[in-house]
């Protein structure tokens, strides 16, 4: 029996997918050949054995890489939470390292002097509002305006290649934490929305755009299937099963009425507040019988940000089935129980305009807002949330790279 075990607990951890740089190495770079590389990449760029990319390429033969960009946190992870620093060099490389975060967020025509192709390579998290994707569309839009080549080494998206959720993104509204007109949850993954972004001209001129594709993953796998290390993509972001709850609690974060776990050891994995009859909540939620989670009371006192110091209750959401979960809908529906039992704490009632600014732009409009401000029931915004999304699947299933589902 301890025989079988230890064979089932070595057969579920095993590698099954090569991503982007690892297929890289297997061809030798040929691709890299001769070629003078500019990578942008964070800690999460690294192979299966937590190599880091910015080594890999250092180290391969016949590439030149000449300059590094990194987004927030920087190239090696050693930059502070929003610290932005100017030019450095890479300490264990000699490399010069340029931050993309802060004032400038696109890599400018003196950064890539010297560049031939600019090479991604980051671990993404699906959700639209996460702003390294950003980050890759701002770089795909500079390699075009000077000429250079484009490459993503492709990772897996953490949710699956499968759901889609939410409204595109309306040009008012367009910012760094909704770059393009694409759902909040968009099923893709970064070298197959490189490629949408390209194909759709999203980026206005086209860059010259090549993916290296992963081998072995297939559209339906959720990271733990792929058997890869995770690497915290951002310090409120440090398992690969967060991807699913950053989406369900992400949205009504911003308006910093309640706190969503951030800045407790449960980040957007719970909806909580001062004065608040957790039990209630939790059976109200319960009660709504939602696809795919389930609620329970939870009793806290925040280490920073909403609520520091103060003793919170409120709830805390499971899911049960984050496939059959409308994740991005979860807090649309805390919102509502929210202002049925606490009709003086809306949660539109105490944000200020800054606040509603920002809520309206990982919105991608102020549609959502506004029909929800009207009557505080999640079914008044539903229609509007979910009108994108068969489209945009039909649209987008032309650059899927990954086509295949496990049998």
């Amino acid at each position: 029996m301890a025989v079988l075990l230890q064979f089932i607990l070595l057969e579920t951890s095993a590698q099954k997918v090569k991503t982007g740089i690892e297929v890289l190495r297997e061809s030798g770079f040929a691709l890299l050949q001769g070629k003078r590389v500019g990578l942008i990449t964070n800690p999460t760029g690294v192979d299966s054995h937590l190599k880091s990319t910015v080594d890999i390429l250092n180290e391969a033969p016949k590439v030149k890489l000449v300059a590094l960009f990194g987004p927030e946190h920087g190239v090696r992870g050693d930059v502070y939470a929003g610290d932005t620093v100017g030019m450095t060099i890479d300490k264990q490389t000699g490399v010069p390292v340029y931050s993309l975060y802060g004032k400038t967020k696109k890599p400018t025509a003196d950064m890539l002097k010297g560049v031939d192709v600019l090479v991604y390579d980051i671990q993404d998290i699906g959700c639209r509002s996460y702003t390294f994707i950003s980050t890759m569309g701002l770089a795909m839009k500079a390699a075009a305006d000077n000429g250079i080549e484009f490459m993503v080494l492709d990772r897996p998206n953490p949710i699956d290649g499968l759901k889609v959720e939410g409204n595109l993104t309306e040009d008012p509204f367009v910012s760094f934490v909704s770059q393009f007109r694409i759902p909040y949850i968009y099923g893709l993954t970064c070298g197959e929305l490189a490629r949408m972004l390209n194909g759709e001209k999203m980026l206005g001129k086209k860059c010259k755009l090549t993916v290296v594709p992963m081998k072995g993953w297939k559209r339906d796998m959720n990271f733990e299937q792929t058997g890869l290390p995770w690497v915290l993509t951002s310090p409120h972001i440090p398992e690969a099963t967060s991807a699913y709850y950053y989406p369900a609690s992400g949205i009504l974060g911003e308006l910093g009425f309640m706190s969503v776990g951030v800045g407790y050891t449960l980040p957007f994995k719970l909806f909580a507040k001062d004065s608040i009859d957790a039990g209630l909540l939790s059976k109200r939620l319960n009660n709504l019988h939602l696809s795919g989670v389930l609620f329970r009371p939870i009793y806290l006192k925040p280490f920073y940000a909403a609520g520091q110091g103060q003793n919170y209750s409120g709830v805390q959401f499971y899911l049960t089935d984050y496939r059959k979960a409308r994740l991005s809908e979860i807090q649309f529906y805390v919102m509502q129980e929210m202002a049925a039992l606490y009709p003086q704490k809306k949660c539109f009632s105490d944000a200020t305009a800054s606040r509603f600014n920002m809520f309206d732009k990982v919105c991608g409009s102020d549609q959502i807002r506004l029909r929800m401000a009207a009557n505080m029931k999640a079914k008044d915004i539903l229609p509007y949330w979910r009108k994108d999304e068969t489209a945009f699947r039909t649209q987008s299933r032309k650059y899927y790279l990954y086509n295949n589902v496990r049998k």
